[in-house]
This record gives structure tokens, C-alpha cells and sequence, in this order.
């Protein structure tokens, strides 16, 4: 008799063939582990590649560079606003002495007037009150006080409305100081953060790593140096091409007047901007340290500062404002001594020292040094300026 039995599902059909619902569901954990090992990441790639570490480092570097700028204006800001404050408080303290002796002098008259009962105690009320002119408005005290008492009262009002301007004065100031330590204390954690990532990506970075990045370093050196030889030749071409003009001009009758004054005025920056120069030189080998301006260490606007103080001439404490503290003149036309200014921020300064080359504190971890325009990249030179 034939069995009746019907076949397990999941069976097999034959040696070595699974029933179609099995087949499905194997082929779908081969597809999911397929496509799981294809996006998981490898652990080659895991880690960035050298580049990658030297481009983030460079950015960490330049955007605490750029909140060092901002620290240093939040800074500045801040000293003039406590200057301010403090003698608005000084003012304030003898606004209200003087206010302190009128009250005193009104209070002797009521005092005076209650004892002989010459007079309602007015003067009394009126010292009570919220506002002295409107209480005489309305009261018309005036009326009936002495010539003395009227100047005592004059005074009165005056001196209080003198000192409630004072206070509302010192209110604000006091009010756009703490907002200027605000974005003092946001600035520099901002630099503290900035740092602090940039010392980290350098730490994991292995000793074959590190003399590689720095073989990097020295190509990029080599580069810029190229560059800037390249624009010391287009300068000179261009002073040559500029004295053999002034030659040939000067040759005319009555042309020695004009020339005469430019030599003089050239001469004069010329004198300065050595002397700019002689005091950055002599500050090569101190360190880059964020908000500094010397003498032991310097940030990039605070060496310029100091060393066009040097030469006798003031400079704002930031870049964005040196940038606007002279003439700005072309790259080709860059005399030594001129300010070079870097990035779209303007987060960067150096003083140029001519053949394509300028001394400036380069970053948080480095030394003033000696180095080509070019050390980060044409793109990245914002403009010329020439202090006045």
C-alpha cells in the first residue's frame, strides 16, 4: 500500500537542492552580508591620510589665528569701555556729593521755616518728591522763597538731573563692558578650543608620520621661495623700468620741483620703514603667543604694531583695522616695510622686507621668522598696504 505521508516542508528535492523557500531566504542573507561588508569602511581608510591631517591642522591653526584677532579687538574694547566706566563713576561720585549738599542746604531752609512757622513745610515735601519741577508746577513754591532759597532750589534741580543722566551713562557703559568681556571669554575658549583639536590630530600622528608631514612642510618652503624670487625679479624689472622713466623725464627744463618733492616724501618712508624692519628682525626666534604684543612674544598684528612703534608711527591693535591704516598699493608694487595681509578675513599680517619675502609671527606653536610671501599660497595674499 503507498504511504499517504505528505513531505516535510523545508526538505530537499533531491541530493543537495533546498526547496525554493530555503534557496530565497539564503540568497537574501548572502545579498545583506554582502552589501554590510561593502559599506562598512576598511580599516585602512579608517584613519585620514597625512594631507588631510596637514590641511585640518593648518585650518585649526588659522581659525585660532583669526579668533586671536578677535580677542585682541574684544580686548581693546574692553579696556576703553573700563576707562569709561571708572570715570563715569568717579563723575558720578561727585555729581552726587554736590547733589548730597544742595539737599542739605534745601533741608537747613525747611528746617528754618517749620522752627519760625513762617512757612508750610513746602520745602520739605519738595524734597520728598519725585519730580522737584513738576511738585513747583503745581505748588508754585517759588513764590514764596528768598532769592537765596530760589538759587539753593536751582541748584537742586540741576544737580539731579545731572546726576540721573550720569547714572543712566554709567548703566550703559557698564552694560557694553559686560557685553565686551562676553565676547572676550568667547573669543579666547574659542582660540583654547581651536588649539587644543590641532595638538590632538598632531599627537596621534606616528614618528614616520610626522617626518613625512614635515618633508611636506619643506616642499611647500621650497615652492614659496621659488615665487618669491619670481616677484623680487618683477619688482626690480618694474624699479628699473620706473628709474629709467624718471631719468629721461628729469632731463626737461623745470621738471626737478615735482620730482624733488616725491624723492622727499620716498625718503622719508624709507626712513621709517627701516627702522620698522630693523625692530621685526631683531624679534626672530620669539614665540607666536595669541593676544601678545611683546616684548618677549608677539601675535601677528601685535609684532606689526610694535614695529612700526618703533618707527614712530601708530597702528591699531588688529588686523581689520591696519588694513585700513594706510595706502593700498599692488603686490609689484610692494616696498619694504609695507603690511601684507592675508586671507579673506584678514586674520594674518607681515611686514615685508622686499625680494618676495616678509618677517612675521606665523601661528600658535611657531617663531617670528624670516619667510616668502608665498608660504601658504598665492591665493591666500589679501592685499598691500602702506602705513601713512
Amino acid at each position: 500500500m503507498a504511504s499517504h505521508r505528505k513531505p516535510r516542508p523545508g526538505g530537499t528535492i533531491g541530493t543537495g537542492l533546498r526547496t525554493p523557500a530555503l534557496a530565497t531566504a539564503a540568497l537574501t542573507s548572502m545579498a545583506v552580508l554582502s552589501q554590510t561588508a561593502e559599506a562598512a569602511p576598511s580599516t585602512d581608510h579608517a584613519k585620514p591620510s597625512l594631507e588631510e591631517v596637514e590641511k585640518k591642522v593648518d585650518d585649526l591653526y588659522r581659525q585660532a589665528e583669526s579668533a586671536t584677532e578677535k580677542y585682541d579687538a574684544a580686548k581693546e574694547r574692553s579696556g576703553r569701555q573700563r576707562g569709561r566706566v571708572d570715570a563715569l563713576r568717579n563723575d558720578l561720585a561727585r555729581r552726587t556729593a554736590r547733589l548730597n549738599k544742595a539737599r542739605e542746604e534745601l533741608g537747613s531752609f525747611a528746617a528754618a521755616q517749620y522752627r519760625t512757622g513762617t512757612a508750610a513745610p513746602d520745602t520739605a515735601t519738595f524734597l520728598l518728591a519725585n519730580d522737584p519741577q513738576d511738585y513747583f508746577d503745581q505748588t508754585q513754591l517759588m513764590n514764596r522763597l528768598t532769592s537765596r532759597e530760589k538759587s539753593a532750589v536751582d541748584d537742586y534741580i540741576g544737580e539731579q538731573a545731572a546726576t540721573m543722566k550720569k547714572r543712566r551713562e554709567a548703566a550703559e557703559s557698564l552694560q557694553t563692558l559686560t557685553d565686551s568681556q562676553h565676547d572676550l571669554q568667547t573669543a579666547k575658549s574659542t582660540v583654547q578650543q581651536k588649539l587644543a583639536s590641532a595638538r590632538e590630530l598632531l599627537s596621534q600622528l606616528t614618528a614616520q608620520e610626522k617626518a613625512r608631514l614635515a618633508a611636506i612642510e619643506r616642499e611647500q618652503q621650497q615652492e614659496a621661495a621659488r615665487k618669491a624670487a619670481e616677484l623680487a625679479k618683477q619688482q626690480a624689472a618694474q624699479q628699473q623700468a620706473g628709474s629709467s622713466s624718471s631719468s629721461s623725464s628729469g632731463t626737461g627744463s623745470g621738471s626737478t620741483g615735482s620730482g624733488s618733492t616725491g624723492s622727499t616724501a620716498s625718503g622719508s618712508y624709507d626712513t621709517k620703514a627701516e627702522k620698522a624692519i630693523a625692530f621685526a628682525r631683531a624679534q626672530i626666534g620669539k614665540p607666536y603667543v595669541w593676544g601678545a604684543t611683546g616684548p618677549d612674544s608677539y601675535d601677528c598684528s601685535g609684532l606689526t604694531q610694535a614695529a612700526w612703534k618703533a618707527a614712530g608711527v601708530t597702528l591699531p591693535r588688529t588686523t581689520y583695522d591696519q588694513v585700513n591704516a594706510g595706502t593700498t598699493v599692488s603686490l609689484t608694487d610692494a616696498r619694504p616695510g609695507d603690511l601684507i595681509f592675508f586671507y579673506d578675513d584678514i586674520s594674518h599680517v607681515g611686514v615685508y622686507m622686499g625680494n618676495g619675502m616678509m618677517i612675521h609671527a606665523p601661528k600658535p606653536g611657531a617663531y617670528v621668522r624670516e619667510e616668502s610671501i608665498y608660504y601658504g599660497g598665492e591665493s591666500i595674499i589679501h592685499s598691500v598696504v602702506r602705513p601713512g
